[in-house]
């Protein structure tokens, strides 16, 4: 057996995969490997469940260490670091409790809060800051660290609850489709749930719409006042939660 074919054989003992009877890593064999196939999976549910913790809370010790064997056996590490194993589990979740969408959706949460926490630092713009900006002409940047997810449940209120050591309300999904926005305010993620008006608002900003030109958007969906009036809502909010980090002016090209 060569070194390819030996170095596959362990990969397989150790996933519980099918090898040959006539192997040195066949589960029959008394070779001292056991500690090897249990230390490889118990390391892995361990690191899911500290990047999963509400997620483990609401499903159950049992329950997560069912879900976490399965996600392992189908998505095996492929990163040099077990800080990105956490990636797609929500999927597996979503596979395994396919009337349970809350649940998905948790894990999503959590996940997207932890690569949040781990994301790049930049130093957010003062609420101040509005008043020395020529809005007819600002882009906005927002913060590294903003990600966003869909949310049809109240798996936020769960996550809230769960992490505040308050009794969880019941799972239901929202009569509104909305989403999730995450981010790091210091070296704290935060989140909150937006509607989609406002998550299309910040796609734009994001790909360097004018706020000028957000404001012509929301004027269309809500008619010139109350678009113009959610355009300042928005943007209060925005550096109220420290999203902004940048504010440039977009270069006027002549005809």
């Amino acid at each position: 057996m060569n070194l390819l074919a030996l170095q596959r054989e362990f990969h397989a003992h150790l996933v519980d995969a099918p090898v040959a009877s006539d192997t040195p890593f066949n589960p029959h064999s008394r070779i001292g490997l056991a500690v090897y196939h249990n230390a490889y999976r118990v390391q892995l549910v361990d690191c899911l469940g500290e990047t999963y913790e509400q997620t483990r809370a609401w499903l159950g010790g049992a329950a997560f260490a069912e879900a976490a064997r399965n996600h392992i056996a189908h998505s095996p590490p492929s990163s040099w670091t077990l800080g990105a194993y956490g990636e797609g589990f929500d999927r597996t979740l979503a596979v395994l409790y396919p009337d349970d969408p809350e649940v998905a959706e948790l894990a999503q949460l959590e996940w997207m809060l932890s690569k949040a926490f781990e994301g790049k630092n930049a130093d957010p713009l003062p609420a101040s800051a509005i008043a020395e900006v020529d809005w007819d002409n600002a882009v906005l940047v927002f913060v590294p660290t903003l990600r966003n997810g869909p949310a049809l449940t109240n798996a936020g209120a769960i996550w809230s609850a769960i992490a505040g050591g308050l009794p969880s309300p019941t799972p239901e999904r929202l009569p509104v489709p909305g989403m999730m926005l995450v981010w790091r305010q210091g070296f704290t993620p935060c989140f909150r749930m937006i509607e989609a008006l406002e998550h299309k608002a910040i796609m734009m900003a994001s790909t360097g719409t004018s706020f000028a030109d957000l404001c012509v958007m929301l004027a269309e969906m809500r008619g010139e006042n109350d678009g113009i009036a959610l355009a300042g809502q928005m943007l209060g909010q925005w550096f109220s939660d420290a999203m902004i980090c940048e504010v440039y002016t977009k270069e006027m090209s002549c005809a």
